[in-house]
């Protein structure tokens, strides 16, 4: 049985990191503090110094080789940025952490990042230490960490398309996270969904709508940019259709997955798992799920206008943060070019895009597929295969490295990016079992 105390101390060491985004020097000091350990704790030489990248805008990559004299060489990425918090309805602050009972599921650790993903990096971290200090470590190691995962991973993406790229050909990639959503099977994803993110704004100008704000008495004669905006997000995708742009039908392999998956898939749990009462769309289980991953969806996660919190104006500028998701096999490039298209007739509204990338898909016969599987199946769990994963990452980017990018691990943990973020003491452990179980198949 893995003790997972050394874990959790390494936990508790990176959780008071206040590594957000815009918290660049916290980013950096956490950064360094991980290359320090990866050099002390494993012998890892740093590949891209923390040191050389001060002067950037970008919170450092941390990129660090271990080096065995093996056959193999396999890639652990993750994450070491996490998203904000305050302390307000928290068992315990979220940047002191630590380990609380709770009813339903006993010891837990309660902290920003506990699931999301400074757990599993701690964990992940130690699986290596451990293998490498009772000599089960066989395969040589690259490790690559970084810090703009939540904000799209754009220095990443930038860092592996170098020519030559600064990490050689590989057997696999794995980003150990922790995998049994709200308790239930865990999931093994055959490629994940792409991700363009920006804004859409308008302004006031020669269409209508005032240069600086004004008193709202003049809202029957002068437009609204606040009303303009809805009226382009309406154009682009109508509210009925929950931001719904573009459909594909799952091709033969993945709608066999989906059919499988269909059999025990349950709704009821999975909405439990999100916090909600019910789906947008009807259907049976198997429509349901063709939908949720079949879809290129536009998420609107903030509108606001300038100046804010002001009833009797008329805002000179209104604004909408967006996320566009798009599944393999649609071209996010061309849905971009279908809306800038639709927002020409509407004078005064502009779409910003500050970056994107595509989705990505492997085959179950990909190098490292059958370990994580088995690795699940030696803790008697029966995981669930997806075709592609409905979340967002930047899996294309290492598809020159290796044939496929696993997200993987046993553990339950839950509340990622809202109060209360957990994982599991049990769950880490079962976690850190399962790298451990992976790492060792090669």
């Amino acid at each position: 049985m893995i003790d997972i105390k050394p874990t959790l101390q390494l936990l508790a060491d990176i959780t008071p990191f206040r590594s957000v985004a815009g918290e660049i020097n916290q980013q950096r000091e956490l950064a360094q503090w991980l290359e320090n350990w990866l050099l002390d704790e494993l012998g890892a030489e740093p590949v891209l110094p923390v040191s050389a990248q001060l002067s950037q805008p970008a919170p450092p990559l941390v990129h660090a080789r271990l080096e065995r004299g093996a056959a193999k060489t396999l890639v652990l990425y993750n994450m070491y940025d996490v998203m904000p918090a305050t302390d307000s309805g928290w068992d315990i602050p979220p940047f002191s952490g630590g380990v609380v009972e709770w009813p339903e599921l006993g010891e837990v650790y309660v902290a920003r990042g506990a699931e999301n993903n400074k757990g599993p990096l701690a964990g992940m971290l130690m699986a290596v230490k451990n293998l490498l200090d009772t000599g089960l470590l066989n395969v040589n190691l690259e490790f690559i960490l970084e810090g703009e995962e939540e904000i799209g991973s754009g220095y990443l993406r930038r860092y592996l398309a170098r020519s030559p790229c600064p990490i050689a050909p590989a057997e696999a990639v794995l980003f150990p996270s922790l995998c049994e959503y709200g308790g239930g099977a865990p999931r093994v994803y055959l490629g994940f969904t792409g991700l363009a993110g920006g804004r859409l704004s308008v302004s006031g100008g020669a269409w209508g709508g005032p240069h600086a704000a004004i008193h709202a008495s003049n809202a029957s004669w002068i437009a609204n940019p606040a009303w303009r905006l809805v009226e382009a997000l309406g154009q682009i995708a109508p509210a009925s259709a929950n931001g719904v742009l573009a459909k594909i039908l799952p091709d033969a392999p993945a709608n066999a997955l989906l059919g499988e998956l269909a059999k025990t898939f349950s709704i009821e749990e999975e909405l439990r798992f999100r916090r909600s009462e019910a789906l947008s769309v009807s259907g049976d289980t198997l429509s349901c799920l063709q939908q949720w991953l079949g879809s290129a969806v536009l998420n609107i996660a903030e509108i606001h206008t300038q100046p804010q919190g002001g009833r009797g104006v008329i805002p000179h500028h209104a604004e909408a943060e967006f996320a566009l998701r798009t599944p393999p096999g649609i071209d996010s490039a061309a849905l971009l070019s279908a809306i800038q298209q639709q927002l020409a007739t509407l004078p005064g509204a502009a779409l910003q895009l500050d970056d994107s990338y595509p989705g990505c898909r492997f085959g179950l016969e990909a190098t490292g597929v059958e370990p994580l599987l088995a690795s699940y199946h030696q803790q008697q769990a029966v995981p669930q295969i997806w075709p592609w994963a409905p979340g967002c990452a930047p899996a294309y980017a290492f598809a020159p490295i290796a044939p496929a990018f696993l997200i993987g691990g046993l553990g339950h943990g839950g509340n990622a990016h809202g109060v209360n973020e957990f994982v599991t003491l049990r769950g880490l452990q079962r976690f850190q079992q399962s790298i451990s179980d992976w790492l060792t198949a090669f």
